[in-house]
């Protein structure tokens, strides 16, 4: 009896092994791969020439005083909308004391032949009252008389220029008043009351007030690789989009092209402008970083397979065509690509099906593990 239960337990012990064993032999054991199946359809490709650079607006205007000075007031700000000849700001002039003091001199010259003139004037006029001296003698002394009083306005005009930049007879054409000449937006006042100003000349570039620009007229600014330029033609359509904007998309149209290449680390390049098209509703800003995407070639009613379905070796191409439950591997001749889907000039027709990527199985594990 104890020799039937050994031989029942070795039994049982074999049979625990050998399942074991042929579980795990079938658990170790390679499945085969599973690939997706991929159509051959026939599609449009366009190969795109993304170029990166900024919106700007095409007119932006640096406004700068005529005179030098200090900023005594500033009656706009950024944001704001203005006109042509609208005031941006006042300058307060700091006189030269050169200048200053030769105008106090005029001035006071010119009074004193003013008071002459007068004199000679009245005295005159009473010899011709009494019909002493002739009418032409009379008539150069009154002329005399004029010409004082004018000398003496201008040289009031003088001085007050000189000490406050303003006269009293141009007040409202003063060049103490900085004003846009043009319209459009104001986006900078990079000056503050009581900032030093100077004036253009040939020796500096003078201090900027304010920047204006028409934002109702804007443009794509970038520049385009040596190796795409040559496709690129002045009226291509480009699509426009910001990063800022999400979801938002521009049209516009090529009508620059530079003629001279720029060097940007150590590549050729050329800068290329585009006209936007304006949207309601869409507020674009001045410098927003943005994407331009030219369709550089195009072909249409093409054989098209992923180009992740095609493997390359040296020139030459292969795809793994569908035969029955295998895949071939075919040779075939391809031609443009986008980055996504590529041309199939020969060795495939639409409808034809290809190997894809390979279908990983993922093993399932319940929520308690």
């Amino acid at each position: 009896m104890k020799r039937v239960i050994k031989y029942i337990l070795a039994a049982v012990v074999a049979l625990i092994f050998i399942g074991t064993f042929i579980l795990l032999f079938n658990h170790s054991k390679k499945k085969p791969d599973v690939y997706e199946d991929v159509t051959a359809k026939v599609d449009t490709i366009e190969r795109m020439a993304v170029v990166t650079g900024k919106i700007v607006p095409r007119d932006e205007v640096n406004i700068k005083p005529q005179i030098s000075g200090i900023i005594s007031e500033i009656f706009m700000k950024a944001g704001q909308t203005v006109k042509v000849n609208d005031v941006i700001a006042k300058v307060r002039v700091i006189p030269d004391m050169g200048s200053l003091s030769s105008a106090e001199n005029r001035l006071r010259l010119a009074k004193i032949n003013e008071a002459q003139a007068q004199t000679n004037y009245d005295r005159e006029k009473n010899l011709f009252d009494k019909q002493l001296v002739s009418a032409d003698e009379f008539d150069q002394i009154r002329q005399a008389l004029d010409q004082a009083k004018e000398e003496v306005r201008a040289a009031r005009e003088s001085l007050e220029i000189t000490r406050d930049g303003v006269s009293s007879g141009n007040a409202s054409t003063s060049t103490t008043l900085i004003r846009s000449t043009i319209d459009g937006l104001i986006l900078d006042i990079p000056v503050k009351i009581g900032t030093t100003v100077t004036l253009s000349n040939t020796f500096n570039d003078g201090t900027t007030i304010a920047t204006v620009a028409n934002m109702n007229d804007l443009i794509f600014d970038g520049n385009v690789d040596e190796t795409e330029v040559g496709k690129l033609s002045e009226g291509m359509p480009v699509e426009i989009t910001v990063g800022a904007l999400q979801g938002v998309t521009m049209n516009a149209n090529l009508e620059y092209i530079s003629p001279k290449a720029t060097e940007n680390n150590g590549a050729n390049q050329f800068q290329i402008k585009a006209a936007v098209a304006p949207q309601d509703g869409v507020t674009i800003r001045s410098g927003y970083s943005s994407n331009a995407k030219i369709a550089i070639d195009r072909v249409e009613g093409v054989v098209a397979v992923p180009e992740s379905t095609v493997e390359f070796e040296g020139e030459n191409a292969y795809v793994y065509k569908k035969d029955g439950e295998t895949y071939v591997r075919t040779s075939i001749t391809v031609g443009l690509s986008d980055g996504v889907e590529i041309e199939v000039k020969s060795g495939l027709k639409s409808g034809d099906v290809v190997r894809g990527n390979k279908i990983i199985e993922t093993k399932k594990t319940s929520e308690n593990e």
